[in-house]
């Protein structure tokens, strides 16, 4: 398949996704303009984001540091918005921090307090969103609810770390019904804790939704979708990162 026809497909996902975000955004009482599409390019190879940047898709995600720095540095000369979007492990915060406009996955103090560390260190300041596990699985990530008051009490201790908001990642059971309770728990919580966050503290953004509870999302109030399979459908095999 030539580059055209890939770009072509890519193209196709773009539209049809971006009109679904819109519908979603509408029926919120916002608008499309208002979500921040991330694109997880998790799943492909890096020949893929020249096509994702030339569609107009600057804010790229990946879920594993190693692979974030990997494609970071093949696609050095192009202006792309990295968000990690996974897991970040405490020893990989160096490496990481410089290349990344949001780290959605801040899920413990410690990794806070690393990341605190190493901003100071190379005199900036990173901005982060918290991790909540609003599905209560045992595999996933993320503070508890109930940690979340005592956690943003203690964010004056880390100047140079810029909370701009909150995560979730819906169960993987339950269907649409259980998911919008999730995400509407998470804007709750998000909310309730605006109201005595310390100076500095803004949560504005709430990052939740993925390729198949995105519109779910939104209408619970999403401003960033992080999504990767609905956008590649279509792409020949050799598109994408065989592991």
């Amino acid at each position: 398949m030539t580059q055209s026809q890939i770009r072509a497909i890519l193209a196709r996902n773009l539209e049809s996704v971006q009109a679904r975000i819109a519908r979603a955004a509408e029926r919120s009482g916002r608008s499309g303009a208002d979500i921040c599409l991330i694109v997880v390019t998790k799943y492909v190879t890096p020949q893929i984001i020249p096509e994702l940047v030339a569609l107009g898709c600057l804010n790229l995600g990946e879920s594993r540091p190693q692979e974030l720095w990997r494609k970071a540095e093949a696609s050095r000369h192009l202006s792309i918005h990295w968000h990690l979007v996974g897991p970040l492990q405490r020893n990989k915060v160096r490496r990481t921090v410089p290349l990344v406009e949001l780290i959605h996955s801040v899920d413990s103090l410690r990794l806070l307090e690393a990341i605190e560390h190493t901003a100071q260190q190379l005199g900036t300041s990173v901005d982060v969103l918290l991790e909540v596990n609003i599905s209560g699985e045992k595999a996933k990530h993320g503070f508890a609810f109930a940690e979340m008051p005592q956690v943003v009490a203690e964010l004056r201790h880390y100047p140079h770390v810029r909370v701009r908001g909150l995560m979730g990642m819906a169960g993987l059971e339950g269907g649409a019904a259980v998911w919008r309770k999730q995400f509407a728990s998470l804007r709750q919580l998000r909310d309730d804790l605006s109201s005595f966050c310390p100076p500095g503290v803004v949560l504005h953004q709430l990052s939740m939704g993925m390729s198949g509870d995105f519109e779910v999302a939104i209408e619970e109030g999403a401003t960033m979708v992080r999504l990767g399979t609905v956008l590649f459908e279509g792409l020949p095999p050799e598109c994408f990162v065989h592991e």
